[in-house]
C-alpha cells in the first residue's frame, strides 16, 4: 500500500472512531489547530457543508454560545448544534436565510470546502475550483464581520496566484496550508484569511 493510501484510510478509520461523517474533518481540525480559526461562541457558516464533517468540528469548536450554519445543494442529515440549509449560495435568498439566522449580526467565520464535479481535464477542474471559492469570496464580503476570518478550498494551478491577490485586498494575511489529512499527491490547498478588512 503506498504512504498516501495508508495515510487516507488511516483518517478515515480515526473518523470512524471518533463519530465524524468524513475524514476531511481533519483538514479542518488540524487549520484550527494551526491558525485558531474557530473560536467558543463564534458565527460560523460552512460553504459546501456535506455531508456535515465540517459541522461537526465547528460545533464542538465554538459550542453552546456560539452558531453554526451549513449550506449545501445536497439534502444534509442534521448536525447537533448546527442549522443546515439546502440552497445555491449564488441565490440571494439563501444570503438572507443566512441573516436570518445570524439575527442580523456578521459572522465571525466563513469556511468553503466547496469542490467542483472532477472532470479529470486538469485545467478545466482547476478553473471551476476557483470560480467557485470566488463566489465562495463573494459570500464571505457580504457575511463576514470586520476582523473575521475565512477559509477557501483551492486547487493549484495558474489562476491561484490572482485569487490570492484578491483575497489580498480584503485580508491582512492570507496563508496557503496543506493539512497533513490532505492526500500529498492532491492539488488541494486551502487558503486561511485572517482579520477581514472589508
Amino acid at each position: 500500500m503506498r504512504l498516501a493510501d495508508a495515510r487516507k484510510d488511516q483518517y478515515r478509520r480515526l473518523a470512524k472512531d471518533r463519530g465524524y461523517r468524513a475524514r476531511s474533518a481533519f483538514k479542518l481540525l488540524q487549520l484550527n489547530d494551526s491558525y485558531h480559526i474557530l473560536k467558543r461562541g463564534s458565527k460560523v457558516v460552512d460553504l459546501g457543508c456535506a455531508p456535515g464533517g465540517w459541522l461537526q468540528v465547528a460545533a464542538k469548536e465554538v459550542g453552546s454560545t456560539g452558531k453554526v450554519i451549513g449550506i449545501d445543494l445536497k439534502s444534509v442529515e442534521p448536525v447537533a448544534g448546527a442549522a443546515v440549509l439546502q440552497g445555491n449560495i449564488e441565490e440571494p435568498s439563501t444570503l438572507k436565510e443566512i441573516a436570518d439566522i445570524l439575527g442580523g449580526i456578521k459572522a465571525d467565520v466563513v469556511l468553503s470546502d466547496l469542490a467542483p464535479n472532477v472532470s479529470g481535464v486538469w485545467d478545466i477542474d482547476h478553473a471551476r475550483q476557483i470560480s467557485l471559492s470566488t463566489i465562495a469570496f463573494d459570500l464571505a464580503r457580504q457575511t463576514l464581520r470586520i476582523g473575521g476570518n475565512a477559509v477557501f478550498k483551492v486547487f493549484e494551478g495558474e489562476m491561484l496566484n490572482e485569487f490570492r491577490v484578491q483575497l489580498r485586498k480584503s485580508f491582512a494575511r492570507v496563508l496557503l496550508s496543506k493539512p497533513s489529512a490532505s492526500r500529498q499527491q492532491s492539488s488541494e490547498l486551502y487558503m486561511v484569511c485572517l482579520d477581514f478588512k472589508s
